[in-house]
């Protein structure tokens, strides 16, 4: 990752190019003289990370079905059950290969999160990843739904099923 410093006689600003974020860690005076042994230059007495909201991420198709599977599942929602969901809803068979690359994916975008939670007796009490669609996903389908409202706006007519 490419990172950008810019120094300040009171601040390090740090951005990371392709992630909107900039850290600003404060300069304060060294704790102890130059040149003796220990000798700290900048001492960080705190950082802040400022993250600005950015567009919503784009969604593919299976992206949004991950994503709504995930958010349909609540608390529930783990590789298994996202899987048979989007069987079930979806009428889609996925493999884990393709499930797991797409939640990875997912969470590296920021549109999910997951945490260890307690195994079944089936997985021989093995902790599981519980997933949640993080408030940065939510923004991405909103704004799916919306794009995809707008696209089928006056096709009504043209998309209905002939009977």
């Amino acid at each position: 990752m490419d990172v950008v410093a810019e120094l300040d006689e009171e601040l390090i600003v740090v951005r990371s190019p392709g992630k909107r974020q900039t850290s600003i860690v404060p300069q304060v005076e060294p704790r102890v003289e130059r040149g003796t042994p220990g000798h700290i230059d900048h001492f960080v007495d705190s950082v802040y990370i400022v993250d600005t909201m950015a567009e919503p991420a784009y969604l593919g198709e299976f992206e949004n079905l991950v994503l709504l599977s995930v958010l349909r599942l609540g608390a529930e929602a783990n590789g298994v059950s996202v899987a048979r969901e989007l069987e079930a809803q979806a009428g889609r068979r996925v493999s884990r290969g393709a499930l797991y690359t797409t939640l990875d994916r997912l969470e590296g975008k920021g549109l999910l999160r997951w945490k260890f939670a307690p195994g079944s007796a089936e997985r021989a009490s093995l902790p599981r990843r519980a997933y949640a669609v993080t408030p940065r996903g939510m923004a991405a389908l909103r704004a799916s739904h919306r794009t995809l409202q707008r696209m089928w706006r006056g096709l009504e007519d043209v998309l209905k099923e002939r009977s």
